[in-house]
């Protein structure tokens, strides 16, 4: 078997892309210094996955998406039954990636105002009065909506434009949001009553949903040894957050093959009964990925490539990926959840010809 270097892969992946994908890492005289940089970032994210799991067990699948998500510089939806330590994965992160948080509890009788903020009437010494813009909890770099589906419509309306635009509008000014900018919503799937369901066109801005399970019997029993003795682990910093906007803009960079392309798009179109061949998804599909799912799948390929020490995504990358990416940007019809047909089960289908 012939082994090939870094530069060489890189080169390879380079060879395979589309131009437009590849001008940007590798135009210039230093393609090296590409190549340099994201073994840098691999090695630096190594760290980063390692101080994660020193505090959270038994949830590598867990963390590494949430990883994907943040280096591809989107939101998550993090759904999990309570206890599964969802809470201080963003505690954790905070800590190790240097980035400023704030919580929102959310409840139905949250407003706007609560998470953006508000201005206020102040009078000065001079007698004059002015209004003054407080910031509200949204103005950090990553924000927890805890419960997000028990915040009202307009809330969640609220919190949309933060999401999409990173900035918000308070009495007709804009207010531009810290960068990076990452929201890290939860929601119980169990406890529906006083729950307002997320509209399809919030869903759609959360990068991936990752869905929280239970850990294996071995991480149980190390987590019950780490947390319940007289001391408890606490994480340290890694990297700043402009080491983190840095990785952002490098992920970005990234090649990929055409191969990929393919299997990102013919995936996505597959998931549609307009442009489909299979017929699981003609009779049970409702609500289908549109163009920001395939856009999902090009960011996060990348992070997760680099994530794995590789210098460009492959096939297997958008396979893995695929779950988490579609999983909330598709629903099916009466008829299909009757017969006991779940969303999982299509995004399978839709994945076997790439494996």
């Amino acid at each position: 078997m012939t082994s090939h270097s870094a530069a060489d892969t890189a080169a390879d992946s380079v060879a395979m892309a589309p131009a437009d994908n590849t001008a940007n890492l590798v135009t210039g005289e230093a393609p090296d210094k590409a190549v340099a940089e994201l073994e840098q970032l691999g090695e630096t994210l190594t760290r980063v996955r390692d101080g994660i799991e020193r505090i959270i067990f038994g949830q590598r699948d867990v963390v590494e998406q949430t990883l994907v998500t943040l280096l591809s510089g989107g939101h998550v939806l993090l759904i999990g039954v309570p206890g599964l330590a969802k809470t201080k994965l963003v505690e954790t992160l905070s800590t190790v990636l240097g980035l400023e948080t704030n919580r929102i509890q959310c409840t139905p009788d949250l407003m706007p105002a609560d998470i953006l903020g508000s201005e206020v009437l102040e009078e000065q010494e001079s007698g004059r009065r002015a209004f003054r813009f407080i910031e509200g909890p949204v103005f950090c770099q990553l924000l927890m909506a805890d419960e997000i589906n028990r915040a009202s419509p307009r809330t969640q309306s609220a919190l949309l434009q933060a999401m999409q635009e990173h900035r918000v509008s308070i009495a007709g000014k804009y207010h531009a949001l810290p960068e990076p900018f990452h929201v890290l919503a939860t929601q119980n799937p169990l406890e529906q009553e006083g729950t307002y369901p997320l509209p399809e066109a919030q869903l759609d801005r959360f990068l991936l949903q990752v869905d929280v399970g239970y850990p294996e019997l071995a991480s149980e029993r190390q987590m019950l040894l780490a947390t319940t003795g007289v001391t408890e682990e606490k994480p340290v910093p890694v990297i700043a957050p402009e080491a983190l906007r840095k990785a952002q803009r490098l992920i970005r960079q990234i090649p990929v093959g055409e191969s990929v392309l393919e299997a990102i798009l013919s995936l996505t179109r597959r998931g549609r009964p307009e442009s489909t061949d299979l017929d699981a998804v003609t009779e049970h599909v409702a609500w289908a990925p549109g163009p920001r799912a395939s856009q999902a799948l090009m960011l996060a390929c990348r992070a997760r490539a680099v994530m794995h020490g590789r210098l460009a995504p492959s096939v297997d990358d958008v396979v893995a990926l695929a779950p988490p990416v579609l999983r909330h940007r598709m629903a099916l019809n009466f008829a299909a959840r009757a017969d006991g047909i779940t969303v999982e089960h299509v995004i399978g289908q839709m994945c076997d010809p790439l494996r």
